[in-house]
């Protein structure tokens, strides 16, 4: 009997990552989503994936460790025994300093008990809605991929960090991911850059969460910002939202961050990511779309290929997100036939395509 060819290609392997299975499509009330990637060659550095968070993490026993420490934070530590927690730990530290007072204890006990209560009830809501993620490395090769599986990486590391301390996501992950794509001033690059080269590695990311009936949340680094279908005036809609829009990742650091002058910067940023930057835009009515993209498909500005796209959606946007979605990869691959033409095939770029579409339920 054969013996299965267990190697492939760094290619294969990459392509193969970055795009989600569609047992891993999240199903929220009111809500249908799907999306779909067309690299530019064997692979290329467009990334998107569904953040399934009943799917990714166990939602209940989070919850029932974060009321478990919420329990354990207000009891005091038993004599002669060794910290059960950081609480005790950091109870510890503050019992070797002057001016110490059991109130003291009390107040800080009851603080992060607090924060634990906290962290239970925002699991509960985490378990309400599902995360949306697009990565769009510069270029399309095989060093686009691994800047964009780097992304998806991090952006994972630090989504299990938010959820342990917070029990959702927050403004300062955005900030983590963003230092990671940074240049360092002191080391080379993890990412393979050298001194002789002045290239940098840039991705955009677009990161939002849906909730149930068509509410969504999302930060902006960079990456084409999003448009909204409105099925009954059928056409793409202004969006009246602040859409805040930070500069590609890695490129701009927080001017008050510790670490600002260890990292190359355009310019520093005037103050971190916060909730004020997290943009919101809600399908009003039953059929409305949110498409999000890629400049493959669309760069933002192109008004022809905007009215190209808007005349397939008003076609197709009765049928469901999965139909949508390939109708637009289509035009989209039609439009890279007629770049060939022009002589222009060095313009051809990775398509991606995600469609929300809030439905009749």
């Amino acid at each position: 009997m054969a013996t299965p060819n267990v190697e492939q290609g760094i290619d294969e392997y990459l392509r193969k990552r970055l795009m989600p299975v569609e047992g891993a499509i999240p199903h929220l009330p009111g809500i249908e989503m799907y999306g779909n990637s067309i690299p530019a060659g064997t692979v290329g550095g467009d990334l998107f994936e569904y953040i399934n968070f009943q799917q990714r993490y166990d939602i209940d026993a989070r919850i029932a460790r974060a009321q478990k420490l919420a329990n354990q934070y207000l009891e005091t530590q038993p004599a002669g025994t060794p910290p059960r927690n950081s609480v005790d730990d950091h109870v510890d530290w503050l019992r070797m300093h002057p001016g110490f007072t059991p109130e003291m204890e009390k107040n800080y006990r009851w603080a992060r008990s607090s924060e634990q209560v906290r962290v239970a009830e925002d699991l509960h809501e985490l378990g309400n809605m599902a995360g949306v993620l697009l990565v769009d490395a510069e270029g399309h090769g095989l060093i686009s991929a691994k800047i964009a599986s780097t992304v998806h990486d991090t952006f994972q590391a630090v989504m299990l960090a938010d959820l342990d301390r917070y029990g959702r996501t927050t403004p300062d992950m955005f900030e983590r991911l963003n230092l990671r794509l940074a240049q360092s001033v002191t080391a080379r690059n993890a990412l393979g850059w050298s001194e002789m080269e002045f290239a940098r590695e840039i991705a955009t990311m677009l990161y939002g969460e849906v909730h149930p009936y068509g509410y969504f949340r999302f930060v902006n680094f960079g990456h084409p910002p999003p448009l909204v279908y409105s099925a009954e005036f059928g056409r793409f809609v202004e969006i009246k939202e602040n859409m805040v829009q930070f500069l590609a990742l890695g490129l701009q650091i927080p001017a008050d961050h510790p670490d600002r002058a260890k990292y190359q910067s355009l310019n520093f940023r005037k103050r971190r990511v916060n909730s004020s930057d997290v943009a919101e835009i809600t399908l009003m009515m039953p059929g409305d779309i949110l498409f999000l993209y890629t400049d493959g498909v669309y760069d933002g500005y192109d008004l022809d290929a905007r009215s190209r796209l808007e005349g397939v959606m008003r076609e197709c946007h009765r049928k469901s997100a999965k139909e949508i979605c390939q109708a637009l990869l289509e035009e989209a691959v039609r439009e890279d036939e007629r770049l060939r033409e022009a002589g222009e095939a060095d313009r051809i770029d990775d398509k991606t395509v995600f469609i929300i579409k809030r439905s009749g339920q």
